[in-house]
């Protein structure tokens, strides 16, 4: 019956019954109780309820040792229902096949393998076998040649011995005709000149001669060997002073006069003192080259001769010296460092005084290529000689040129600036004589700022060269740091604005009433220029600077806000100093036309005087050069009638008091009463107020000054009818054109009513002159 070969599938057991969540509650109790025994430390057959495991002896356990099918099967039937009974035997068939074709899936698969590793063992077996063929051959070979080996050894074992006491004896016999043939060796060594070889010779016998010296043939070989090398050691010593060979042969020589025995403290001074004079000769030779006469070669050209000749001189003495004379110890160092600092001393003199001749070169590249040369020709006397500190002082060699470069590039900035406003003189004064338009301001102050922009990225890009990544001293701290924040950037660029600064305002302090040589649009043109720095170059430069020359330094530096405004404070001196000079050219206008003029005996007015006609045109054209360079400003609200008002009737209570018939020349200090109250009341006119950076600024201030000058210059006359009318017609006539320069036109208006006031004061018969004729004079005139 196929059930009862059946087995329980994986869900199925004896265990499972109906009744399973009833027992599903004892059961965890039984759990719960066999941890706690287990966590008492109690043995798990003391722990009630059914064990964690499997019985190993259980005969119906499937996996089991002992399982027995018989008891298994009854089991079944007595447990289980027919249902049950025919799912366990389904699910065992099915379990059967799964496993049967897993077996044969699992033959298919390693067949291949199988044959192929019974191929693999046949053929080991065949190779062991020819394996332990040539082993036994090998063995039976082994075993004849030790045999041939020991018959041989034995037979000319008598002969080895002897053979080995008659070599010995040539051994010494050779030694010994050595010996014997050593005196005349030596002297056919010194006939040849081979120094080298006789110095062998004597150090090879010297020991033997010296322990054999007590038996007579031994010791007339030694004395003639001592008289032979007595007079090679004076041949050598006579080459050595002779001193026409170079350092390897010299060093040759005293290496063979020690090795011959010679005090090596004499040879020590008589090595330095050679050296001395081969080295001084080259010396001589590069001072040779700096004399006036010969012309000089270039700095590199210099460099190369001193480095090769010189500097390779000495070390090549150096390290002679120091393989020579290792063993004098400190005293011996010491004593070849002063030797190389005294000349050293005087070779960067030489050095000094050819790099001199280069600071009025502009080009560095040529310049910074032989300092590169000559720091790093002296890396190695530095490097052997640490104690003479050679590469030191050829360091701040190269510093001290650098800081000098930077000072000549400075004042080639300052010279390129000066001649910039060379320039500008020469184009503002060319137009006046010659007749001719020449380059107006705002053309003139381009060029002035890109040439002397052009020559600032000029400087930094030649002196940006000492600290290129291939230059060998770029990289000392120097270069790193104070190089690039003092000398660069505060030596040279803020030190140049400053500078420029500094000319600038230099100008505002020439003497002369109308400024000296200077031309006004001289002022106005650097008054821009400082304030286009403050507003944008100085930022620009300076960012530039940095940029280039990477600051690792932590000094302190000038802030772009210092130098701004120094900058500004510069433009306004100048802008101020130029309204100062303009004005007094107009002023000087006026003052002469007052002074030179009778006013008591003029005729009556029928024109307006030429010189007013002249401050008109002059304020023009000033107004038209300020306002190349500089903003039209803010200007208060103009009334409508300031073109056409009159000096005739007033609207203030002041000329009216001044005109009315009740004036009369016998009450003259009730005028003067009047006039100085009215004085108190009125607005107070700053003539030299600050001036802004805009065209009415500054017009108002050149005008302020003009008809300030002229009001005082009335002061200082007395005026007949005429005259005060003469003024009368000038002031309206100024009033009718310079309102429209001035930030406010009551300016204008109260300076020459003050004007018109004063005359009348100083009027016997003020009569002024009806509005309507003033009126026609001026359009007339």
């Amino acid at each position: 019956m196929a059930a009862a070969a059946a087995a329980p599938g994986p869900g199925s057991g004896p265990g499972d019954s109906p009744e399973g969540p009833e027992a599903e509650a004892p059961e965890r109790r039984r759990k719960a109780h066999g941890m706690l025994k287990l966590y008492y430390g109690l043995s798990e057959g003391e722990a009630a309820g059914r064990p964690s495991g499997p019985d190993p002896l259980d005969p119906t356990d499937l996996n089991g040792a002992h399982f027995d099918p018989e008891v298994y099967l009854d089991k079944l039937r007595r447990e289980c229902p027919l249902a049950q009974l025919m799912d366990s035997e389904t699910d065992m068939v099915r379990q059967i096949r799964a496993l049967d074709s897993d077996m044969q899936t699992l033959v298919y698969e390693n067949y291949n393998k199988f044959i192929s590793a019974t191929d693999t063992i046949r053929k080991m077996k065949n190779d062991f076998r020819k394996m332990e063929d040539e082993m036994d051959r090998l063995a039976t070979n082994m075993a004849v040649i030790t045999d041939f080996s020991a018959r041989i050894s034995a037979t000319l074992q008598d002969r080895h011995e002897r053979i080995t006491k008659l070599a010995g004896v040539h051994a010494l016999l050779r030694k010994l005709q050595f010996l014997f043939e050593l005196p005349s060796r030596l002297t056919k060594c010194v006939e040849l000149g081979a120094y080298g070889q006789a110095v062998r010779y004597q150090g090879r016998a010297r020991a033997v001669l010296q322990q054999y010296q007590h038996l007579p043939s031994f010791r007339a070989i030694q004395d003639d060997c001592q008289v032979i090398t007595a007079r090679l050691a004076q041949q050598l010593r006579q080459r050595f002073r002779e001193g026409g060979s170079g350092a390897p042969e010299q060093a040759e020589c005293v290496e063979l006069l020690l090795a011959l025995g010679e005090p090596a403290e004499e040879l020590c001074e008589e090595f330095l003192a050679h050296a001395r004079g081969r080295l001084e000769e080259e010396l001589r030779s590069l001072e040779a080259e700096l004399g006036p006469s010969p012309p000089a070669p270039d700095v590199l050209e210099f460099t190369d001769h001193g480095g090769s000749g010189f500097v390779g001189g000495l070390c090549q003495v150096a390290a002679a010296y120091q393989e020579l004379f290792a063993a004098q110890g400190p005293a011996g160092a010491e004593k070849l460092a002063a030797f190389a600092r005294e000349l050293g001393s005087r070779y960067f003199a030489l050095v000094e005084r050819r790099l001199a001749q280069e600071q009025g070169s502009g080009d560095n590249s040529l310049l910074v290529r032989a300092l590169d040369r000559f720091h790093r020709r002296l890396r190695a006397p530095g490097a052997l000689l640490a104690a003479a500190g050679l590469a030191e002082a050829a360091t701040e060699i190269v510093e001290r040129v650098a800081r000098e470069r930077l000072g000549h590039h400075l004042q080639g900035l300052q010279a390129a600036f000066l001649g910039s406003l060379t320039d500008v003189r020469q184009a503002l004064a060319a137009p006046r004589i010659a007749g001719k338009e020449g380059p107006g301001l705002a053309e003139l102050l381009a060029n002035v700022a890109s040439s002397i922009l052009s020559h600032i990225k000029a400087s930094l890009a030649s002196v940006h060269l000492f600290t290129a990544k291939e230059v060998s001293f770029s990289n000392k701290p120097y270069f790193r740091g104070e190089f690039c924040s003092q000398g660069v950037r505060e030596s040279l660029i803020v030190g140049f604005i400053r500078s420029m600064c500094q000319t600038a305002q230099s100008f505002c302090d020439s003497p002369g009433e109308k400024g000296g040589a200077t031309p006004p649009a001289l002022l106005l043109l650097l008054s821009r220029l400082c304030l286009d720095y403050e507003t944008a170059t100085i930022s620009y430069i300076l960012t530039l600077t940095d940029e280039q020359f990477l600051v690792q330094d932590q000094s302190p530096v000038t802030p772009v806000s210092t130098l701004c405004a120094e900058a500004r404070e510069t433009a306004r001196r100048l802008l101020t100093h130029y309204v100062k000079v303009q004005g007094l050219v107009i002023s000087q206008m006026l003052r002469k036309s007052v002074e030179t003029r009778d006013w008591l005996s003029t005729l009556e007015p029928r024109n307006v005087r030429a010189v007013m006609k002249r401050v008109v045109e002059d304020t023009t054209a000033i107004d038209v050069q300020v306002g190349l360079l500089y903003e039209e400003g803010v200007r208060k609200a103009q009334s409508s009638d300031s073109s056409k008002r009159t000096f005739s009737v007033y609207s203030s209570s002041r000329q009216q008091g001044r005109y009315a018939p009740s004036y009369t020349p016998s009450a003259p200090m009730d005028t003067n009463l009047l006039s100085n109250i009215q004085k108190l009341f009125s607005e107070r006119i700053d003539v030299f107020s600050p001036v802004e950076f805009n065209k009415v600024s500054v017009l108002t201030g050149i005008i302020k000054i003009s008809l300030k000058t002229l009001l005082e210059c009335v002061r200082l006359r007395t005026f007949g009818r005429f005259g005060l009318q003469q003024v009368q017609v000038d002031c309206h006539f100024l009033q009718l054109y310079l309102w429209r320069f001035v930030a406010d036109e009551e300016l204008v208006h109260l300076l020459l009513d003050e004007v018109v006031a004063s005359a009348a004061l100083r009027c016997p018969d003020p009569v002024p002159m009806e509005p309507s004729v003033v009126e026609v004079i001026c359009e007339r005139g």
